[in-house]
């Protein structure tokens, strides 16, 4: 009867683990497509409180406060940011104990080397090697790891060309990862690392001036979440803003034979 109990304890626990997980990504997702930091700040915070060492939680929150450390470099919030990225590389440095994970954590290493050029741009030679030897290091261990080859795009999109920077490596390696993500497809509801992706892709090519491919990327996140308010409200809009702009420029300073 006590280990009837047991199982049924233990199965309950999943349950809860597995409902509270999904819950999670959600309203990660959400808070994405609608730009509202606040709700996504609130779910880290949540889950901070419950102090796990459970594998499977510890990486969905590092993934989190990696997503929220990013924002938080990007609107200039330093201090927001220090605060985080401390938070997620103590966790990290739990997660370094399963080998099994060594790919990951290098690839979230090589992240968080570079939020720290972020927070102090003095260090970037020294902090930009070694989030460069991390992603390596996480791309030949494990080269089907999506996050890894994201990564590395990543790295080469913020590098600047005087070291290295190339927005063409980076636009390889995006692609790299979406073909790798696109392949997991079951994985890919309200996950916002996908639209993450994408965007990174699509201001690649901006970059680039490639705006017609841009336009593709940016239309295909929007055909996976029509209410994904950066693209649909910001992105999308102002790269046809920049294609008429352009037309316009050429039909002035067209000369008639």
């Amino acid at each position: 009867m006590e280990r009837k109990s047991y199982i049924i304890i233990v199965l309950i626990f999943c349950f809860t683990t597995q409902a509270l997980f999904a819950s999670n990504k959600t309203k990660i997702y959400n808070a994405y497509i609608s730009n509202k930091m606040e709700s996504w700040k609130t779910v880290i915070d949540e889950m901070e409180k419950q102090k796990t060492t459970e594998t499977t939680f510890l990486l969905e929150l590092i993934n989190y406060q990696y997503g929220y450390i990013s924002y938080c470099l990007g609107n200039k919030d330093k201090e927001q940011a220090k605060k985080y990225l401390q938070l997620a590389e103590q966790h990290l440095t739990k997660l370094e104990r399963v080998p099994s994970l060594k790919a990951t954590v290098d690839s979230y290493k090589s992240a968080f080397f570079g939020f720290k050029i972020g927070i102090s741009p003095l260090k970037a030679p020294f902090y930009g090697r070694k989030s460069i030897i991390h992603v390596k290091q996480a791309i030949e261990n494990d080269s089907t790891l999506a996050f890894g080859h994201m990564q590395y795009g990543i790295a080469y999109f913020y590098m600047p060309a005087i070291f290295g920077g190339s927005k063409k490596i980076a636009i390889a390696s995006f692609e790299k990862a979406l073909i790798l993500m696109e392949t997991n497809s079951e994985t890919l509801p309200y996950d916002w690392n996908y639209l993450n992706l994408l965007t990174l892709l699509g201001q690649s090519y901006e970059e680039l001036k490639d705006y017609q491919k841009a336009i593709q990327i940016y239309k295909k996140a929007l055909e996976f979440e029509p209410e994904f308010q950066w693209v649909k409200t910001e992105l999308y809009p102002n790269i046809l803003n920049k294609i008429q702009s352009n037309e316009t420029n050429m039909s002035k300073n067209f000369t008639p034979k």
